[in-house]
């Protein structure tokens, strides 16, 4: 992990300050605008590749929802995360091997993408006498190297899901093409709210659609306009990702 001077952390955190006021004013109009009220919005903070000490002084500032991408990151930071103060997801692409590594540390699992991987979630979630919430992570842009269910295998996913034990569907998360334009992106935010809709009215047992996880740093007003409840907001907050450290 990318270790910090004195006076680089004092430099970040300043910075966050500054950057979550921001977003969160930025939040509250599009919220309003799309007929809620500001609390109606979570705001989850992307914590990749950021240091502890600057993650800390987010939730001191009231940050309560922060996500990881990567399980070896996550279980790095662990126990030196202010977890009493905040509510700790995980948001990234998962291997059913690492599942194990989850349980008992994350509230949620945002990304579940096949059967196979909600087994595995249900399996160590009956083991460790625990119920897991996750996602469904949708494919909206059918992209080959991206995770996700694709959208017509949806509502087949659900159903089967829906069935398994220590487990529950909350809702569903999507990540638009990142090259695609305003137009496109709303399209797909559009599309994802009537997934949402649509799964909520068919009322599946096991399977509540209370979040609609969707919208990132570049998109995230654009998603709340279109339906979103959630959003992941990494480098807005944090600033640019420093990779050399990983």
């Amino acid at each position: 992990m990318e270790k910090l001077s004195n006076d680089e952390l004092a430099q970040r955190c300043r910075a966050l300050e500054e950057n979550l006021k921001r977003i969160r004013a930025e939040i509250a109009e599009a919220a309003v605008r799309s007929g809620r009220k500001p609390e109606d919005i979570t705001l989850l903070a992307a914590t990749k590749t950021v240091p502890v000490e600057v993650i800390n002084h987010g939730i001191e500032l009231g940050l309560d929802h922060i996500g990881e991408n990567r399980v070896q990151e996550l279980c790095d930071k662990y126990d030196a995360l202010e977890r009493e103060k905040t509510d700790v997801q995980f948001i990234g692409h998962l291997q059913t091997n690492k599942v194990k590594y989850l349980i008992g540390k994350v509230s949620m699992i945002q990304s579940v993408d096949s059967m196979k991987l909600a087994q595995e979630i249900s399996r160590l979630s009956v083991r460790e006498h625990q119920t897991m919430d996750v996602l469904v992570e949708v494919n909206i842009g059918r992209e080959e190297n991206k995770s996700g269910v694709l959208p017509e295998q949806l509502s087949g996913l659900l159903e089967e899901i829906s069935s398994l034990p220590a487990l529950r569907v909350r809702g569903l998360m999507a990540i638009p093409p990142a090259d695609a334009d305003d137009v496109a992106t709303q399209h797909y935010f559009s599309k994802m709210f009537e997934y949402f809709i649509d799964t909520k009215h068919k009322k599946l047992d096991n399977v509540s659609m209370d979040v609609l996880s969707m919208g990132m740093s570049a998109d995230y007003v654009q998603a709340i306009l279109a339906g979103a409840n959630m959003v992941r907001v990494g480098s807005a907050l944090f600033g640019a990702r420093n990779y050399t450290n990983l």
